[in-house]
């Protein structure tokens, strides 16, 4: 399972993302979808959404992406979908404490370039 710490990966480049975090958002599944489709990132991938960003995309699965709605905090989320996998993890995030938490549990972590290769290679 790769999980993605959506607000990290968007906030990792200065695109005017904080003009309109809900289309921000909703790129980056767009892209996510598109890259799982390309083969270039592996199914099942799970983007975890907080705060305004919930707005750029709805909770649901399609395209071999899962978008779930943080309720708290997204890092409390992605704790816990890593506590509750079977099998091996990857997150993205460059949160520190994130990455020691989510590592404790089991998960291996790359930081947001690693998605954002494989959302724009090109086929």
């Amino acid at each position: 399972m790769l999980i993605i710490d959506a607000a990290n990966v968007i906030g990792s480049r200065p695109t005017g993302w904080w003009r309109d975090r809900a289309g921000a958002a909703a790129d980056l599944v767009r892209r996510v979808r598109a890259a799982v489709g390309a083969g270039r990132l592996p199914p099942p991938v799970v983007v975890v959404l907080e705060g305004a960003a919930r707005a750029g995309e709805p909770e649901g699965s399609a395209g071999g992406v899962q978008v779930i709605h943080a309720r708290g905090g997204g890092d409390d989320r992605i704790a816990a979908l890593v506590g509750g996998a079977a099998g091996g993890v990857v997150v993205v995030t460059a949160d520190r404490e994130l990455r020691r938490r989510v590592e404790a549990g089991g998960a291996v972590v790359h930081g947001p370039r690693w998605v954002w290769e494989q959302v724009d290679a090109t086929g």
